[in-house]
Protein backbone atom coordinates (compact mmCIF):
# COMPACT_ATOMS: atom_id res chain seq x y z
CA UNK A 1 0.00 0.00 0.00
CA UNK A 2 1.21 3.35 -0.88
CA UNK A 3 1.79 6.54 1.79
CA UNK A 4 -1.57 8.10 2.62
CA UNK A 5 -1.56 11.44 3.34
CA UNK A 6 -3.51 12.68 6.71
CA UNK A 7 -5.61 15.74 6.11
CA UNK A 8 -7.79 17.33 8.75
CA UNK A 9 -10.48 15.66 8.65
CA UNK A 10 -14.38 17.12 9.20
CA UNK A 11 -15.10 16.61 13.07
CA UNK A 12 -15.96 13.23 14.91
CA UNK A 13 -16.61 14.10 18.52
CA UNK A 14 -18.67 10.50 18.46
CA UNK A 15 -16.77 7.64 18.92
CA UNK A 16 -16.75 5.35 16.63
CA UNK A 17 -16.83 7.98 14.20
CA UNK A 18 -17.80 7.76 10.34
CA UNK A 19 -15.88 5.97 7.84
CA UNK A 20 -17.62 8.34 5.18
CA UNK A 21 -16.74 11.73 6.59
CA UNK A 22 -12.86 10.48 6.38
CA UNK A 23 -10.31 12.39 4.51
CA UNK A 24 -8.41 10.15 2.80
CA UNK A 25 -11.68 7.41 3.12
CA UNK A 26 -9.51 3.77 3.97
CA UNK A 27 -8.69 1.20 1.86
CA UNK A 28 -11.16 -1.59 2.57
CA UNK A 29 -10.26 -3.90 -0.26
CA UNK A 30 -7.82 -4.01 -2.79
CA UNK A 31 -8.67 -4.13 -6.38
CA UNK A 32 -6.61 -7.04 -7.40
CA UNK A 33 -8.03 -9.53 -4.43
CA UNK A 34 -9.16 -12.66 -6.12
CA UNK A 35 -11.65 -14.57 -3.84
CA UNK A 36 -11.18 -18.61 -4.05
CA UNK A 37 -14.30 -19.82 -2.09
CA UNK A 38 -12.62 -19.97 0.73
CA UNK A 39 -15.46 -19.60 2.79
CA UNK A 40 -18.20 -20.57 0.65
CA UNK A 41 -21.74 -21.74 2.83
CA UNK A 42 -20.32 -19.85 6.13
CA UNK A 43 -22.11 -17.49 7.98
CA UNK A 44 -20.34 -14.62 9.72
CA UNK A 45 -20.95 -12.82 12.87
CA UNK A 46 -18.92 -9.01 12.60
CA UNK A 47 -18.78 -6.89 15.58
CA UNK A 48 -17.91 -3.24 14.56
CA UNK A 49 -18.58 -4.11 10.65
CA UNK A 50 -19.84 -1.21 9.55
CA UNK A 51 -16.52 0.53 8.80
CA UNK A 52 -12.75 0.10 8.99
CA UNK A 53 -11.16 -3.43 10.25
CA UNK A 54 -14.46 -4.68 10.35
CA UNK A 55 -15.72 -3.31 7.06
CA UNK A 56 -12.56 -5.04 5.65
CA UNK A 57 -12.91 -8.33 7.13
CA UNK A 58 -16.73 -8.61 6.19
CA UNK A 59 -16.29 -7.74 2.49
CA UNK A 60 -13.48 -9.96 2.26
CA UNK A 61 -15.83 -12.74 4.09
CA UNK A 62 -18.05 -11.63 1.10
CA UNK A 63 -15.81 -12.15 -1.59
CA UNK A 64 -15.03 -15.79 -0.19
CA UNK A 65 -18.52 -16.80 -0.32
CA UNK A 66 -19.83 -15.70 3.67
CA UNK A 67 -23.10 -14.50 4.22
CA UNK A 68 -22.37 -11.92 6.89
CA UNK A 69 -23.67 -10.10 9.55
CA UNK A 70 -22.76 -6.97 10.83
CA UNK A 71 -23.03 -5.21 14.34
CA UNK A 72 -22.92 -1.46 14.37
CA UNK A 73 -23.89 1.20 17.23
CA UNK A 74 -25.36 4.26 15.14
CA UNK A 75 -23.70 5.08 11.50
CA UNK A 76 -26.20 3.90 9.43
CA UNK A 77 -24.98 5.03 6.35
CA UNK A 78 -22.02 3.32 6.91
CA UNK A 79 -24.19 0.03 7.35
CA UNK A 80 -25.69 0.44 4.52
CA UNK A 81 -22.69 1.35 2.29
CA UNK A 82 -21.08 -1.73 4.09
CA UNK A 83 -24.27 -3.94 3.24
CA UNK A 84 -23.92 -3.05 -0.33
CA UNK A 85 -20.34 -3.99 -1.04
CA UNK A 86 -20.82 -7.39 0.84
CA UNK A 87 -24.83 -7.80 -1.65
CA UNK A 88 -22.52 -7.04 -4.49
CA UNK A 89 -20.63 -10.18 -3.87
CA UNK A 90 -23.67 -12.23 -4.17
CA UNK A 91 -24.21 -13.19 -0.60
CA UNK A 92 -26.49 -12.21 2.21
CA UNK A 93 -25.36 -9.04 4.78
CA UNK A 94 -27.68 -8.37 7.40
CA UNK A 95 -27.87 -4.84 9.26
CA UNK A 96 -27.92 -5.01 13.11
CA UNK A 97 -28.00 -2.09 15.41
CA UNK A 98 -27.58 -1.59 18.72
CA UNK A 99 -25.43 -1.35 21.53
CA UNK A 100 -22.90 -4.52 22.01
CA UNK A 101 -22.89 -3.20 26.00
CA UNK A 102 -25.99 -4.89 26.60
CA UNK A 103 -25.70 -8.70 27.02
CA UNK A 104 -29.04 -8.72 26.00
CA UNK A 105 -28.35 -7.07 23.09
CA UNK A 106 -25.40 -9.38 22.05
CA UNK A 107 -27.46 -12.92 22.94
CA UNK A 108 -30.09 -11.93 20.35
CA UNK A 109 -27.96 -10.62 17.78
CA UNK A 110 -26.64 -14.16 18.03
CA UNK A 111 -30.21 -15.49 17.69
CA UNK A 112 -31.07 -13.42 14.74
CA UNK A 113 -28.37 -13.97 12.71
CA UNK A 114 -29.49 -17.56 13.54
CA UNK A 115 -32.66 -17.09 12.70
CA UNK A 116 -32.34 -14.92 9.52
CA UNK A 117 -28.66 -16.35 7.96
CA UNK A 118 -29.66 -19.85 8.56
CA UNK A 119 -26.51 -20.59 10.90
CA UNK A 120 -23.72 -19.22 12.35
CA UNK A 121 -19.92 -20.63 11.40
CA UNK A 122 -17.26 -17.44 12.56
CA UNK A 123 -17.47 -15.21 15.00
CA UNK A 124 -15.16 -11.82 14.52
CA UNK A 125 -15.37 -9.82 17.84
CA UNK A 126 -13.61 -6.27 16.95
CA UNK A 127 -15.47 -3.23 18.10
CA UNK A 128 -13.34 -0.77 20.21
CA UNK A 129 -13.32 2.75 21.51
CA UNK A 130 -10.84 4.77 23.09
CA UNK A 131 -10.35 7.80 24.85
CA UNK A 132 -7.36 9.27 25.20
CA UNK A 133 -5.03 10.58 27.96
CA UNK A 134 -1.59 12.21 28.14
CA UNK A 135 -1.52 12.22 31.98
CA UNK A 136 -3.06 8.71 33.90
CA UNK A 137 -4.68 10.75 36.55
CA UNK A 138 -7.27 12.38 33.92
CA UNK A 139 -8.67 9.30 33.12
CA UNK A 140 -12.53 9.59 33.80
CA UNK A 141 -14.07 6.45 35.11
CA UNK A 142 -16.48 7.07 33.19
CA UNK A 143 -14.23 6.69 29.98
CA UNK A 144 -12.45 3.65 31.49
CA UNK A 145 -15.95 1.91 32.22
CA UNK A 146 -17.24 2.66 28.91
CA UNK A 147 -13.74 1.44 27.86
CA UNK A 148 -13.88 -2.18 29.10
CA UNK A 149 -17.55 -2.44 28.97
CA UNK A 150 -17.20 -1.98 24.87
CA UNK A 151 -13.87 -3.76 24.24
CA UNK A 152 -13.71 -6.86 26.48
CA UNK A 153 -17.36 -7.60 27.77
CA UNK A 154 -19.03 -8.08 25.09
CA UNK A 155 -16.47 -10.68 23.51
CA UNK A 156 -17.61 -12.76 26.21
CA UNK A 157 -21.61 -12.12 25.80
CA UNK A 158 -21.29 -12.94 21.96
CA UNK A 159 -18.48 -16.13 22.42
CA UNK A 160 -20.74 -17.46 24.80
CA UNK A 161 -24.08 -17.11 23.23
CA UNK A 162 -22.75 -18.26 20.00
CA UNK A 163 -20.56 -21.50 21.32
CA UNK A 164 -23.95 -23.37 21.75
CA UNK A 165 -24.48 -23.36 17.78
CA UNK A 166 -21.06 -23.40 17.02
CA UNK A 167 -19.15 -26.72 15.49
CA UNK A 168 -16.12 -28.53 15.15
CA UNK A 169 -14.34 -26.82 12.40
CA UNK A 170 -15.91 -23.63 13.12
CA UNK A 171 -14.14 -20.17 14.03
CA UNK A 172 -13.67 -17.37 16.93
CA UNK A 173 -11.53 -14.20 15.49
CA UNK A 174 -10.62 -11.01 18.25
CA UNK A 175 -8.83 -7.87 17.14
CA UNK A 176 -6.23 -7.24 20.42
CA UNK A 177 -4.11 -4.42 19.20
CA UNK A 178 -0.22 -3.92 19.87
CA UNK A 179 -0.93 -1.93 22.67
CA UNK A 180 -1.29 -4.88 24.43
CA UNK A 181 2.34 -5.95 23.99
CA UNK A 182 4.31 -2.39 23.92
CA UNK A 183 1.79 -0.40 25.91
CA UNK A 184 0.48 3.43 25.08
CA UNK A 185 1.13 6.14 27.20
CA UNK A 186 -1.99 7.79 26.37
CA UNK A 187 -4.08 4.80 26.13
CA UNK A 188 -3.65 3.01 29.24
CA UNK A 189 -7.55 1.99 29.93
CA UNK A 190 -7.62 1.09 26.16
CA UNK A 191 -4.28 -1.19 26.19
CA UNK A 192 -5.32 -2.74 29.18
CA UNK A 193 -8.71 -4.02 27.61
CA UNK A 194 -6.17 -5.21 24.55
CA UNK A 195 -4.26 -7.13 26.74
CA UNK A 196 -7.51 -8.68 28.63
CA UNK A 197 -8.34 -9.94 25.09
CA UNK A 198 -5.08 -11.57 24.07
CA UNK A 199 -5.56 -13.57 27.45
CA UNK A 200 -9.25 -14.15 27.03
CA UNK A 201 -8.36 -15.52 23.56
CA UNK A 202 -5.53 -17.73 24.76
CA UNK A 203 -7.88 -19.26 27.37
CA UNK A 204 -10.68 -19.82 25.61
CA UNK A 205 -8.64 -21.40 22.48
CA UNK A 206 -7.76 -23.72 25.60
CA UNK A 207 -11.12 -24.39 26.39
CA UNK A 208 -12.64 -25.04 23.32
CA UNK A 209 -10.02 -27.13 21.47
CA UNK A 210 -11.66 -30.24 22.20
CA UNK A 211 -14.53 -29.11 20.18
CA UNK A 212 -12.40 -28.48 17.24
CA UNK A 213 -13.59 -24.60 17.89
CA UNK A 214 -10.72 -22.41 16.85
CA UNK A 215 -9.96 -19.04 18.38
CA UNK A 216 -7.36 -16.50 17.29
CA UNK A 217 -6.67 -13.02 17.50
CA UNK A 218 -5.35 -10.13 15.22
CA UNK A 219 -3.14 -7.36 16.54
CA UNK A 220 -3.12 -4.72 14.48
CA UNK A 221 -0.57 -1.29 14.66
CA UNK A 222 -1.73 2.06 13.91
CA UNK A 223 -4.28 1.64 11.16
CA UNK A 224 -6.14 4.42 9.35
CA UNK A 225 -10.08 3.53 10.89
CA UNK A 226 -12.56 6.13 12.12
CA UNK A 227 -11.70 5.72 15.27
CA UNK A 228 -8.44 7.74 14.56
CA UNK A 229 -9.88 11.12 13.61
CA UNK A 230 -12.53 10.41 16.29
CA UNK A 231 -10.07 10.64 19.21
CA UNK A 232 -6.86 11.95 17.90
CA UNK A 233 -6.30 15.38 16.77
CA UNK A 234 -3.70 18.13 16.03
CA UNK A 235 0.14 16.98 16.03
CA UNK A 236 -0.95 12.90 17.09
CA UNK A 237 -3.47 12.95 13.67
CA UNK A 238 -0.82 14.12 11.47
CA UNK A 239 2.25 11.80 13.10
CA UNK A 240 -0.44 9.06 13.21
CA UNK A 241 1.28 5.68 12.15
CA UNK A 242 4.50 7.42 11.31
CA UNK A 243 7.25 6.31 14.06
CA UNK A 244 6.79 2.06 12.42
CA UNK A 245 9.34 0.66 10.60
CA UNK A 246 7.30 1.02 7.53
CA UNK A 247 6.80 4.93 8.61
CA UNK A 248 2.96 5.03 7.67
CA UNK A 249 -0.44 3.68 8.93
CA UNK A 250 -1.87 0.43 7.52
CA UNK A 251 -5.08 0.49 5.72
CA UNK A 252 -8.04 -2.04 6.59
CA UNK A 253 -7.22 -3.68 3.22
CA UNK A 254 -4.33 -4.67 4.92
CA UNK A 255 -5.65 -6.42 7.68
CA UNK A 256 -8.11 -8.42 6.08
CA UNK A 257 -7.08 -11.23 4.74
CA UNK A 258 -5.56 -12.25 7.91
CA UNK A 259 -8.95 -12.78 9.33
CA UNK A 260 -9.88 -14.76 6.05
CA UNK A 261 -6.78 -17.16 6.84
CA UNK A 262 -7.67 -17.50 10.59
CA UNK A 263 -11.67 -18.27 9.86
CA UNK A 264 -11.00 -20.96 6.92
CA UNK A 265 -9.40 -24.15 7.22
CA UNK A 266 -5.76 -22.75 5.97
CA UNK A 267 -5.38 -22.19 9.85
CA UNK A 268 -6.72 -25.60 10.84
CA UNK A 269 -3.80 -25.99 12.89
CA UNK A 270 -3.48 -22.79 14.61
CA UNK A 271 -5.42 -21.68 17.83
CA UNK A 272 -4.87 -19.61 20.81
CA UNK A 273 -2.40 -17.06 18.85
CA UNK A 274 -2.06 -13.81 17.75
CA UNK A 275 -1.03 -12.10 14.15
CA UNK A 276 0.90 -9.05 14.50
CA UNK A 277 0.48 -7.06 11.57
CA UNK A 278 1.59 -3.94 12.77
CA UNK A 279 4.06 -1.97 10.10
CA UNK A 280 6.88 -3.59 11.28
CA UNK A 281 7.30 -3.48 15.53
CA UNK A 282 8.59 -5.94 16.82
CA UNK A 283 6.90 -7.05 19.94
CA UNK A 284 6.91 -10.34 22.22
CA UNK A 285 4.66 -12.63 23.56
Amino acid sequence: MENINIEKNESQSNQPGIENKMNPEPVIIRGDYRGSDKLKGKIALVTGGDSGIGKSTAVHFAREGADVAIIYLNEDQDAQDTQKEIEKEGVKCLLIKGDIKSADFCTKSVKRTIDELGGLNIIVNNAAMQFPEEDFTDIRFENLHTTFETNIYPFFYISQAAIRYLKSGDTIINTTSVTAYRGSQHLIDYASTKGAIVSFTRSLAKSLAPKGIRVNAVAPGPIWTPLIPATFEGKQLEEFGKDVPLGRPGQPAELGPAYVYLASKDSSYMTGQVMHINGGEIVGG
